[in-house]
């Protein structure tokens, strides 16, 4: 049987469509600054074939169809991202921060602890984080690299 590749990232975590469009709208900048043109749509392409789909439109259909973030549910489990590493997590806490968009403070506990540092010498582990998430499960707050420091997937 022939394997496609909508098959290969059937259990792969996927980052929100806010946060493709941001990886797209950087690689297109960074192209531009070495001197390469891309157009927009490109950008979204490459996306698309970097995450394992045939194109954007196929990759937008599979991220735009789930539900919307709940972040409601104590004891649930949620995966993503934290700082740029994937993770599974028990949520712990909410707390409703108001405000339009809604935003929400969690307690994450996650079931692996997740190394926060990039250096090879040193190492630092977290297993349990507090962070503010909007109603698409991002944080406002980025890395150095410009990535949300925490985007929950579902």
């Amino acid at each position: 049987m022939a394997h496609t590749a909508s098959q290969s990232h059937v259990s792969q975590a996927l980052p929100s469509l806010e946060s493709l469009k941001d990886q797209a709208k950087r690689l297109r900048a960074r192209l531009q600054a070495e001197g390469q043109e891309m157009s927009h749509s490109k950008s979204l392409e490459l996306i698309a074939a970097q995450m394992g789909f045939r194109d954007w439109n196929t990759l937008h259909a599979r991220v735009g169809n789930r539900p919307p973030f709940n972040p409601y549910l104590l004891g649930s489990q949620v995966r993503g991202f934290y700082l740029g590493q994937a993770f599974e997590a028990e949520v712990l806490g909410v707390q409703s921060l108001g405000g339009s968009p809604e935003r929400y403070r969690l307690t994450l506990h996650f079931d692996q602890p997740v190394d926060v540092v990039t250096f090879e010498s040193f190492s630092a582990f977290r297993q349990r984080v507090h962070c503010n998430v909007d109603g698409t499960g991002r944080t406002t707050e980025k890395t150095s690299n410009g990535r949300r420091q925490v985007e929950l997937v579902w």
